[in-house]
């Protein structure tokens, strides 16, 4: 089983991050994780702090000279902020002490006050610094490890911004694998060129009146083997799985997985993926399943949609709010923030594909080492080749 453990704060000194079950060899290296963090700062309307925050990273343990040892890998990330500024070392200390300057107006759309009320606290920054979207670099992290577990099998992960404000990718546009520096070389991560330019239109016109826009982005996988998942526990689907891991990051509101709302309003007869036999393999010309059929990878492309909504602190504030100490009426507080998150939210929707596709293989094909692994994954494939259904 691979799983992982995240710990941090926004502010506080770093970010880290534990991840158990990698087969011992598998190569990684700083660079390889500090080039995937590159991409989460990617996308026009993202904040200052995106264009001075530098992801100090750190493999603190479980890697020997470049390889996996088979052991826990520990990850920190270093906040560049935090040495630069007296603030954050006192607002954020780990030290017995208090702030002088407790926020007690919560933010609307924030997990502040349901934080608070859970936990008995006082100060909204005892939620909100936890809460913050920023706890994803961690989880890009340990995505990377995933993606360079899933590499050997031949599986490619990407994502594209389908959706951002109003303006939207026409249908059928769709990056292949070959794409994917390509949308990474788009300003909002968009494949298609004209809906780019009414996204950056959108995104300017927010900016100026101090707004915020959501969005959606289409995660794709291809190359995922026959058989990841299974039907038999409701805890072992695969489009369960992959829908609670992206539910799971902040912001997101919806997830479907292939065209599930679209299909949803069709008759039977034109909301399935048709089956052919090509002479070597079991084909479907259509992803309406998102390549999941009773919650089992059909070895398809996998598709799913994540939606984010604008986000809820804005560089105007004008929601309004309650002091949750003097019961007084007012607009919420501003912390820096950005006019979107969504091309960069595509980035982390990939890590935690990543990750549960990873766990799911680490489940099927087992090994205590790399090589072990993928000559297990290469004897399932033959065997699936050579079985009773070829």
């Amino acid at each position: 089983m691979l799983r992982f453990l995240t710990a941090g704060e926004s502010h506080g000194q770093a970010l880290v991050v534990t991840v158990e079950g990698l087969p011992a060899g598998l190569e990684v290296t700083v660079e390889d994780l500090q080039a995937e963090l590159a991409r989460r700062r990617l996308g026009y309307g993202r904040g200052p702090r995106m264009r001075f925050e530098a992801d100090e990273v750190t493999i603190i343990g479980g890697v020997r000279h470049g390889r996996t040892l088979g052991s826990p890998v520990a990850v920190q990330i270093g906040n560049s902020e935090w040495k630069r500024s007296d603030k954050w070392h006192a607002e954020m200390s780990t030290a017995p002490g208090r702030t002088e300057k407790p926020l007690t107006q919560v933010r609307p759309g924030h997990a502040d006050l349901a934080g608070m009320q859970k936990y008995g606290f006082t100060d909204a920054r005892d939620v909100l610094e936890r809460a913050s979207a920023r706890e994803t670099a961690a989880r890009v992290v340990a995505g990377t490890l995933a993606k360079r577990l899933l590499t050997p099998l031949g599986v490619r992960i990407g994502s594209h911004v389908v959706q951002l404000g109003s303006a939207r990718v026409p249908a059928g546009v769709r990056p292949g694998p070959d794409d994917l520096d390509a949308v990474d070389a788009s300003e909002v991560r968009c494949f298609d060129g004209a809906a780019a330019d009414a996204m950056i239109a959108e995104i300017k016109a927010k900016s100026k009146a101090g707004d915020s826009l959501g969005g959606i982005v289409e995660v794709l996988v291809w190359g995922a083997p026959v058989g990841l998942g299974s039907h038999v526990h409701w805890d072992r689907r695969l489009d369960g799985l992959l829908a609670g891991a992206l539910m799971s990051i902040q912001a997101i509101k919806g997830v479907e997985i292939g065209d599930g709302f679209t299909v949803a309003g069709l008759p039977g007869s034109e909301a399935h993926d048709a089956l052919y036999w090509d002479g070597r393999n079991y084909v479907r010309d259509t992803t309406r399943a998102g390549g999941i059929e009773g919650g089992i990878s059909t070895g398809g492309v996998i598709v799913a949609h994540v939606a984010m909504k604008p986000l809820a602190t804005l560089n105007r504030p004008t929601l309004a709010t309650v002091d949750v100490i003097t019961k007084e009426a007012g607009v919420s507080f501003k912390e820096r923030t950005d006019v979107t998150a969504v091309p960069a939210m595509g980035v982390v929707a990939e890590a935690m594909t990543a990750l549960v596709l990873a766990n799911e293989a680490t489940r099927k094909f087992g090994g205590d080492s790399i090589v072990e692994f993928t000559r297990n994954a290469e004897a399932a494939a033959r065997a699936l080749a050579e079985g009773p259904l070829a």
